[in-house]
């Protein structure tokens, strides 16, 4: 089809202009730039509570120099090639990302009753980027317990891995981990009015999350139907990530690839159910 006096085709009078084409890209940058400014936000207000991540590792310290001394001693836990200590630290890191990002949600009830939450929903910010700001400074929160873990196990004299690319990838599994349980928080924080009720149900989420994984003990060992509930866990597939690039002689069951393809999706499913709940914080 042409235009009358031409004999150009139609098609070459409609093409997209170069600033149609560079829309999803801008738009994109812009997802980007504002996500990176929520998390920002996000991590700066650990400079009025520092001690909270210090607080944060206790945790991890009385499981490796308790329960992991005492059961490396008895040898209850078969663990193959590894000692149990070994066997235990990625689990107990994983753990510690697991308490940080849950309870890392409870700050959106904060700012709803500062009324916070109700300048970042009237602002142009997507929603997806005001999720996924959160997600990302519970990640960053939680690589201060990589160093505290990775101190604490080197001290006990466990094989550690220290191959700079075994440690990006650690980094790179406790920042999706992490995400992944922050934005799982987050969905229930959206849901819940309170602060008392959003950290009983934090509490409940924890526990089930930690034992019906591979944190402290092999899947083998569970009975059958807990073995499902395992395998269906995030927090199953980090720790074995980690589990395979902490150690020296560390191996992973399901391959890291595996391992983070279903901690990027169930953080990717999390992230648009969080989008859609977004809203009714205020409500």
């Amino acid at each position: 089809m042409t235009l009358q006096g031409s004999d150009a085709p139609l098609n070459d009078w409609v093409k997209p202009s170069p600033f149609q084409a560079d829309r999803p890209l801008s738009a994109l940058r812009q997802l980007i730039r504002k996500t990176l400014v929520i998390a920002e936000i996000e991590v700066r207000k650990l400079r009025h509570d520092p001690s909270d991540l210090l607080l944060r590792a206790v945790q991890p310290a009385l499981w490796l120099l308790i329960f992991g001394q005492v059961f490396t001693r008895i040898r209850a836990i078969p663990t193959g090639n590894l000692r149990y200590l070994d066997f235990l630290a990625p689990g107990i890191l994983a753990q510690s990302v697991l308490f940080v990002a849950i309870f890392s949600a409870m700050t959106i009830i904060w700012e709803r009753d500062l009324g916070i939450i109700h300048k970042f929903l009237a602002s142009p910010t997507p929603r997806v980027s005001l999720v996924l700001g959160k997600a990302l400074s519970a990640g960053i929160r939680s690589l201060v317990q990589v160093a505290i873990v990775y101190l604490i196990t080197s001290l006990l004299g466990v094989s550690l891995n220290l191959n700079p690319v075994a440690l990006l990838g650690v980094l790179l599994i406790v920042l999706l981990g992490a995400a992944c349980f922050s934005l799982f928080s987050l969905m229930v924080a959206c849901l819940v009015k309170t602060r008392e009720r959003f950290m009983g149900i934090g509490q409940l989420m924890t526990m089930p999350l930690f034992f019906a994984s591979n944190a402290i003990y092999p899947i083998a060992l569970m009975p059958a139907w807990l073995q499902i509930l395992s395998h269906l866990n995030p927090l199953t597939y980090q720790v074995d990530a980690l589990r395979g690039l902490m150690l020296v002689n560390g191996t992973s069951t399901y391959s890291f690839g595996l391992d983070a393809l279903v901690l990027i999706c169930a953080a990717t499913v999390l992230t648009l159910i969080c989008a859609r709940l977004y809203p009714r914080v205020v409500l």
